[in-house]
């Protein structure tokens, strides 16, 4: 494979020199630009199963439409077929029954290049990205089809930055995307769509990775496609994220319509209870640490990242059992890379790491987990499953090989059944089925809530958890919550990495804000503003003193 992507980045590059194409490219269906208010993607009826898999709809005579100039929010929990809709309307997956209009017109979509073709595009939740291959190549990459001898770098090198500076959504074009952090990767997707200048652009769950600025970056972004008479949908779980830029929501809840609101006709409470009932918040006590007991010390520690360029560099701090210790920054700051010496993925250049006394510099993610390490990885999917692999293998990955899941080598499975409904309950998973059904099949948030379920059970001494609430709804980002507190209550450590400030502010004991691979303070949470974090976060100290 290595082979054959560094002979297509030989050709690709070679090729570019003399090439010329349009930098950007719009596929309208009509010579005639959409007026204000026109309906551009009409859904109507639509119907989707995958039998043998899920006993029931995943959507259920589903009616949907977006029109032109407005932000249309697709609101719903964790498997309520908001993505499944998205990948149909964008011809990923086909409806079982119903139709799609565009612009009027009955369309059928057997792959995204149909969808494109009709101006329709979507930024998937999920990286889609070719990793080994960077930003730049992937554009090429798709522009390969059109015209296979052309492979025009420098003019997508132009409108990359052309983007970059009008979105203000900074990424280094020319870094394998692997090698970028997942903020990153996720910038680079809504690059890579805006790129094709499509009239009816699909966000899955943009915001998950993004920082609340750039957060607002993004919202300008989209009202300014929207002022511009194109159709935006935007899917989300958050409502306040749909009470800010939407003027339409659409609810969704378990695969069937709740219902359409105009956004100045509805509030909060009502869009929650056509979401999912009520859910009572998580109110924080603040509550000072067990004990100083310290259960993980990090001393001077030096990290080297992918390209050999320090990453980590020089971060001390200790927690203590009882207490959830946050990490805030940017993504790209070094985050990814003390997550992973601490947890054995990476090795460490100089310095210490203590748990519970002893020094477990450079063990193994296997020996850390016998010490009594959970570890909540930053890439669900890449990291935190594997995805060819049964739910009930998934779920006890960690843990297969102790009592009473096996015993001298023979693994019990009806134990690893029961144990599996217990948690399937506990977090209320939406899977069909344990041992037959595939991950890689399962919605991301509930992807997500199984690495919580199998993590989290045992009551671990420390928990190391990157993004532990990405893409998660409310009511399983509030159970969620009231896990991490009652695991600080039993006397767990927690390091959370996050860059949701709200949460951040609502969990934490104390706050170290990183960047640039350094500490910029540690404060404690009683007295941190978010403008005092966010300051840090951009590389500037604060007047007031960091603890």
């Amino acid at each position: 494979m290595k082979t054959v992507v560094s002979s297509f980045r030989s050709s690709l590059h070679k090729k570019s020199e003399n090439s010329k194409i349009v930098s950007s490219r719009s596929f309208s269906t009509s010579d005639q630009k959409p007026r204000k208010g026109e309906i551009l993607l009409k859904a109507e009826n639509i119907v989707k199963d995958f039998p043998g898999i899920w006993e029931h709809l995943v959507l259920d005579h589903v009616n949907f439409d977006v029109r032109a100039g407005e932000i249309h929010a697709l609101l719903g929990e964790n498997g309520a077929g908001k993505t499944v809709l998205a990948n149909i309307l964008s011809g990923f997956y086909l409806a079982t029954s119903g139709k799609i209009y565009v612009r009027g017109r009955p369309v059928t979509f057997n792959s995204p290049r149909d969808a494109l073709e009709q101006g329709i595009a979507m930024v998937h939740q999920e990286f889609t990205l070719v990793p080994t291959l960077s930003l730049v190549e992937n554009i090429a990459l798709g522009l390969r089809e059109y015209n296979p001898f052309k492979y025009p770098i420098r003019e997508i090198e132009r409108k990359l930055v052309e983007l970059m500076n009008r979105y203000n959504l900074k990424v280094d074009s020319r870094a394998m995307v692997e090698d970028l952090s997942a903020g990153e990767k996720q910038r680079a997707e809504i690059l890579k769509v805006l790129y094709w200048n499509p009239e009816i652009l699909i966000l899955d769950e943009p915001t998950s990775m993004l920082t609340p600025h750039e957060v607002k970056e993004l919202f300008k972004v989209l009202r300014s496609l929207a002022d511009e008479n194109r159709g935006v949908v935007f899917i989300t779980h958050r409502i306040e994220e749909v009470m800010e830029i939407a003027d339409r929501v659409t609810v969704l809840r378990l695969g069937k319509h709740v219902g359409t609101k105009y956004i100045n006709e509805t509030n909060k409470d009502e869009l929650l209870r056509m979401m999912i009932g009520t859910v009572e918040p998580v109110k924080k006590v603040k509550k000072p640490p067990k004990a100083e007991t310290a259960i993980l010390e990090v001393i001077d520690l030096h990290v080297e990242g992918r390209q050999g360029v320090e990453a980590v560099k020089g971060v001390s701090f200790t927690i203590r059992e009882g207490e959830i210790f946050g990490i805030a920054g940017i993504a790209g700051n070094g985050q990814s890379e003390l997550v992973e010496a601490l947890t054995g993925l990476r090795k460490v250049k100089s310095g210490r790491i203590i748990f519970l006394g002893k020094d477990v510099t450079n063990k193994s993610p296997r020996e850390l987990t016998k010490l009594g390490v959970r570890h909540i990885p930053e890439d669900r999917r890449a990291m935190g499953v594997a995805e060819s692999m049964t739910f009930g293998e998934n779920i006890m990955m960690r843990d297969y090989i102790s009592p009473p899941f096996s015993w001298k080598g023979v693994i019990s499975y009806s134990s690893i059944t029961k144990h599996a409904k217990e948690l399937i309950s506990k977090f209320e998973i939406l899977t069909p089925d344990i041992w037959s059904t595939e991950v890689r099949i399962l919605s991301g948030g509930n992807i997500q809530r199984l690495i919580l379920a199998r993590e989290l059970w045992v009551n671990p001494k420390l928990v190391i958890a990157y993004h532990p609430t990405y893409g998660l709804d409310l009511k399983a980002l509030t159970h969620t919550h009231k896990i991490f507190l009652e695991l600080k209550e039993k006397g767990s450590g927690i390091l959370l990495v996050s860059e949701d400030l709200e949460e951040i502010m609502t969990l934490c004991d104390r706050i170290a804000v990183m960047f640039d691979g350094r500490f910029m303070g540690i404060l404690d949470s009683s007295e941190a503003t978010i403008t005092e974090i966010g300051m840090m976060m951009a590389g500037i100290k604060p007047e007031k003193k960091a603890r």
